[in-house]
């Protein structure tokens, strides 16, 4: 009997994890006398999981018996069983692990060094703390190990190592749940400061007057579905909102472009901003007054915080990790994706990239919410329509069920727009008769957190940039999703005209008939 019992706790002892093959004579940190309580806790009151199952991962033990033991108990729970003695042995045994953990013999012992589970809590988050330092140790190997190799990559090692560290961070500090009382006190300090916005704006504000009385501005946490067809105007609409709110506003923000180069990006910046016509700004054909012009008008946006990334297929992994560095060294308020459809999913959980593209965008969706909460700051992030739109019949606006790979993204954002421009498909007036050139529609399709409204705004194609509609008794109202936003009479037919310069004419000092784009700056 007693050759037994040391056999078996020779076995035990025995199997435990090498993570590390190189300690410098140094133990790694662990806690087995505590895993053995709080196996043996587990064990004893039924209760006692439920108050470590989100503090405790298998891999968290340091012996593969302990391991091996906390996956039988998990099976056991996810299966609806009673833990105890007896049914973590069955499992085991199941499990064809048995005699690996030192047989039920060692089982038993476990509960006999244990009286309850009253500190189960405690102790569960010192094994959780021995276990992120064991993996922050073998992480530190590994990168020293790649660090000495000739053909290592530099850049890459950081990229894995800022990933690694990510991951457990991210897999290991969880939110805890908050009572009433203090969820009480918060919302009532929101809805003071709420009260001191005389404005309404209680986000990052959009710089378009309608589309704010309806939003409250971009609000924090949420993820925002910008949808629309090709040539519709989607980048320009949203480079427009993040140029209001960091030039207008001083919010500092971030585009991640995966279509379009960094220096593309700053062009449609500059010709929206100097209000120069963007081929004369892709070719720099431009006259000395055109230059003083971008010189002159441009200045506020250099000085901008506006950030840019066009790294193309951008995983979700890289966006996390590079919105926590941008939101801790320059406290980003708004996250812009331009598009969803052009990023990767995590290959390392999608086994290489192989799967569903449908599966990928809908883990791609869920992510970019996380993020959103995570960090506390709205994500834009812009999204292809389908072809659905082009084969239905009548004025072609788009629907809920037009956005690509849908159910997931339709679920996950709080707010879905669609870009909608009638003259695009040749519908030169609207039901009343009035002209459509050049004004686009922001179609609020879902509001989680308010009412679903049609904006009209103005847009102009020479410098790609949407404005507020300044219509003669429109103060461009937004109007009920679904139906068309009022048209007034004296509503200009051609909103071409260039703001930038608007010469008064001698014989009234107001008409601004005879506006010449060619006047000097």
């Amino acid at each position: 009997m007693e050759q037994r019992k040391s056999s078996a706790l020779r076995i035990g002892q025995k199997n435990k994890k090498v993570d590390l093959s190189d300690n410098m004579g140094k133990i790694p940190p662990q806690a087995v006398e505590l895993e053995e309580v709080v196996l043996g806790a587990l064990m004893l009151e039924k209760d006692a999981l439920t108050n470590v199952i989100d503090i405790l991962k298998p891999e968290s033990f340091y012996r593969e018996a302990h391991e091996e033991i906390y996956k039988a108990i998990i099976q056991l729970f996810n299966n609806s069983e009673p833990v105890d003695l007896m049914t973590v042995t069955n499992q085991l045994r199941k499990n064809g692990k048995l005699e690996l953990v030192g047989g039920s013999y060692y089982i038993t012992s476990l509960t006999s060094r244990v009286n309850s589970a009253a500190n189960i809590e405690y102790h569960a988050r010192i094994i959780a703390e021995q276990a992120i330092k064991r993996q922050l140790i073998k992480i530190s190997r590994e990168i020293q190990e790649d660090a000495y190799e000739d053909t290592t990559d530099v850049f890459d090692l950081l990229d894995k190592t800022e990933q690694e560290l990510f991951d457990v961070t991210n897999s290991n500090i969880k939110k805890n749940y908050a009572d009433m009382s203090s969820l009480m006190k918060q919302a009532f300090v929101e809805l003071e400061e709420r009260k001191n916005h005389t404005d309404g704006l209680t986000g990052v504000p959009t710089g378009f007057s309608a589309l704010d009385r309806v939003t409250s501005g971009w609000q924090k946490s949420d993820m925002v579905i910008i949808a629309a067809r090709p040539g519709m105007g989607k980048t320009a609409f949203v480079v427009s909102a993040l140029r209001n709110a960091a030039v207008d506003f001083k919010q500092p923000v971030a585009i991640f472009s995966l279509e379009m180069s960094s220096v593309q990006l700053v062009n449609r910046l500059i010709s929206a901003e100097a209000e120069l016509d963007s081929e004369k700004i892709k070719k720099g054909d431009l006259k000395d007054y055109e230059w003083q012009q971008l010189v002159h008008k441009t200045a506020a946006l250099t000085e901008a915080p506006i950030f840019i990334d066009d790294t193309p297929a951008l995983s979700i992994l890289e966006l996390r990790a590079k919105c926590r560095r941008l939101k801790q060294q320059h406290d980003i308020q708004l996250v812009v994706i331009d598009y969803l459809q052009l990023m990767s999913g995590d290959s390392t959980k999608s086994g290489g990239g192989s799967g569903n593209r449908e599966q990928e965008i809908a883990s791609i969706s869920r992510a970019l919410k996380n993020i959103a909460k995570e960090l506390n700051v709205p994500v834009i992030a812009l999204s292809q329509l389908s072809r659905a739109v082009e084969t239905r019949g009548g004025d072609k606006r788009p629907q809920l069920s037009d956005l690509r790979e849908s159910g997931s993204i339709e679920q996950d954002a709080d707010m879905v727009m669609f870009l909608y421009r009638p003259e695009y498909y040749g519908i030169t007036e609207d039901e009343n008769g009035m002209p459509t050139s050049n004004v686009g529609e922001v179609i609020i399709a879902k509001h989680r957190n308010g009412s679903l409204e049609t904006v009209p705004l103005k847009f102009i194609g020479r410098f790609t940039k949407f404005s507020d509609l300044d219509a003669p008794g429109t103060g461009g109202e937004a109007v009920p999703y679904g139906s068309t936003f009022p048209s007034q009479a004296g509503v200009p037919s051609d909103f071409d005209t260039p703001s930038a310069v608007t010469m008064p004419s001698k014989a009234t000092g107001n008409d601004t008939s005879q506006d010449s784009d060619e006047a000097p700056f």
